[in-house]
């Protein structure tokens, strides 16, 4: 049915998430989250709300979202660097056609730090990269 609500809800944090079970089974037709576990993403780690134990459909359910969640962070990280780069795109053609000298004396230095500092990542992981295929 559409308008059905799913058996858990997680409240997504920075690191993971509360997880909860949803009741709408009770006699005030209400919506009730049962918070039953903590769920911490870089540690890999589901820890059981209170004095809960967690079923195998439970820790079944937690174990897809996690696998799901951690894919689609990835998913954003690459998305963001891609971003990145239309922005560097964007800030050449602003600084090139449109920029003031006010704004860009308020922004140069900053932003030749970060592009060298860029630079020198990118450029050292490269030589590491074709090293190790060599």
């Amino acid at each position: 049915m559409a308008g059905e609500l799913p058996d858990y809800y997680f409240r997504v944090r920075e690191n993971g998430a509360f997880v909860f079970r949803v009741d709408t089974q009770n006699r005030q037709r209400r919506i009730d989250l049962d918070q039953i576990a903590v769920v911490n993403i870089r540690k890999g780690e589901i820890k059981p709300h209170g004095e809960r134990e967690l079923t195998e459909e439970d820790t079944a359910v937690i174990r897809d979202w996690m696998a799901e969640r951690l894919e689609l962070l990835e998913y954003r990280d690459i998305d963001d660097i891609h971003r990145a780069v239309d922005y560097l795109n964007t800030t050449a053609q602003w600084a090139q056609t449109r920029a003031s000298d006010e704004q860009l004396e308020a922004v140069t230095d900053a932003l030749l730090l970060a592009m060298h500092d860029l630079r020198t990542v990118l450029v050292r992981k490269k030589a590491d990269r074709l090293l190790s295929e060599g």
